[in-house]
């Protein structure tokens, strides 16, 4: 099923960048406007200028961002700040990271990162588990023709129930690592090169037969695919356009966690919050939340953490009103009478109630919408959602709890996609640790 290759990635040179820590980036869509300022200011090589580039002094009227960012990539190229290896390799790639808001707790996430052959979801082998936007993949499809080169990782999940792939790299990590830089939040992150050939067989071996189910980069793997349909249709023999860099990662794993993404609606016409409180009646359990002091909000994020596992429960604060709500889904409600189109596997998710029952029946929010991101905004920290609603920036935000690996496990492997942003992965893949540049003279 699954196509794994060895390949050479381009990477920073060490000997020209003693800091990684001032070069590398989180993904592309985890940089904020000031964490790009922040990147700017850091190291004139920050990977940043390349992937959410601005005009410089310098620059030519006619150049744009993605044009900009190939002649920076090509620059780096020329002056050996990146470098291609000069041997194939599959890069084990481990991760260090305390748990948000509960220090002490130190977790490892293992994981590899190599090439894979690109296929459609309807193939079977590369499963997606959530709805996508449609703007992020033009963008990043512009960047990919201007550079042809893919920056960021793919976190994607294998099934290995025994562990067998972890133990190899386990035993391909004995030695100190290539890389390793500990980024923002405090995240250790450490890359090896594993090269020997019997490591690499092994890999590509037990990896043959296993689906993989997509965790973050539903954008830029759906961006990969649509270059290669490009570049079929422009007749171009271009194999390397066949492949995407990915990070794999075992499913079974301790180290895998989910964190919650939390909705803020706004520019919503005509919206009073009695009418929807009144509205939402019929379906939820309403209890109201004082929130008149920051212990009693900590109470609220707490007693809405304590409803996981229970009957679908979302927790709301709106601009209008002082307090918040626990909405937990009335047990009257017969959910195979009201959305006989949703999926069994999926009726019991709270991401899936807040869209069908709350954002689309209760708001009149289209899909369309939703995917076009007309009204809706995400954002992973409870404080920000606070903050939103706080400064009229937005007129709800809706609060959940993080969705169960195992059931997104099994709704991507029964084709049932969920919706946008129904999962974050923590901690996050570096972007620039390594780069599959499809131009490289060495080959892959």
């Amino acid at each position: 099923m699954a196509e794994i290759f060895p390949f050479r990635a381009t990477s920073y040179n060490l000997k020209a960048i003693t800091d990684l820590s001032k070069v590398v980036t989180q993904p592309y869509d985890k940089i904020t406007p000031e964490v790009q300022e922040s990147c700017y200011e850091r190291d004139p090589h920050n990977l940043v200028r390349i992937l959410l580039g601005r005009a410089e002094p310098e620059d030519n009227d006619r150049e744009n961002v993605y044009t900009r960012a190939s002649r920076t990539f090509k620059r780096w190229m020329d002056e050996e700040i990146l470098v291609p290896q000069r041997q194939a390799a599959l890069y084990p790639y481990f991760q260090q990271y305390q748990l948000p808001g509960r220090p002490g707790l130190r977790q490892m996430r293992k994981g590899f990162i190599g090439l894979t052959k690109l296929e459609e979801y309807s193939k079977g082998i590369v499963h997606r588990h959530e709805e996508t936007h449609s703007g992020p993949k033009q963008d990043r499809l512009e960047l990919l023709k201007s550079t042809r080169a893919h920056f960021g990782q793919l976190l994607v999940l294998y099934p290995d129930p025994a562990g067998e792939i972890e133990r190899i790299l386990d035993a391909a990590t004995d030695h100190p690592a290539w890389m390793q830089v500990t980024d923002d939040y405090g995240v250790l992150h450490r890359v090896w090169r594993s090269r020997r050939e019997q490591e690499i067989l092994d890999i590509v071996a037990k990896m043959k037969d296993k689906p993989l189910v997509m965790g973050d980069g539903h954008h830029r793997y759906e961006t990969a695919l649509a270059y290669r349909r490009l570049r079929q249709e422009q007749g171009a023999e271009d194999s390397r356009a066949d492949f995407v860099m990915m990070t794999f990662v075992r499913m079974e794993s301790n180290g895998l966690t989910i964190l919650p993404t939390h909705r803020l609606l706004h520019s919503l016409d005509s919206f009073h919050w009695e009418q929807f409180r009144k509205k939402a009646a019929d379906l939820f359990e309403l209890e109201e939340v004082d929130l008149s002091s920051t212990e009693r909000e900590k109470g609220f994020q707490d007693r809405l953490a304590q409803t996981r596992g229970e009957r679908p429960t979302l927790g709301v604060r709106a601009g209008e009103v002082a307090g918040g709500l626990l909405m937990r889904l009335r047990p009257d409600i017969d959910l195979a009478k009201l959305l006989p189109d949703c999926p069994p596997e999926q009726r019991d998710l709270d991401v899936v109630i807040l869209h069908r029952l709350v954002i689309e029946r209760l708001l009149g929010i289209t899909k369309d919408a939703v995917r076009k991101q007309t009204n809706i905004r995400y954002v992973r920290e409870w404080d920000q959602g606070v903050q939103a609603v706080s400064s009229g920036e937005a007129q709800l935000c809706f609060f959940l709890n993080s969705t169960p690996i195992k059931k997104m496990v099994e709704n991507a492997l029964a084709d049932l996609p969920l919706p946008q942003k129904s999962t974050d992965f923590y901690p996050k893949l570096l972007s620039g640790l390594a780069i599959y540049w499809m131009d490289n003279p060495l080959g892959l």
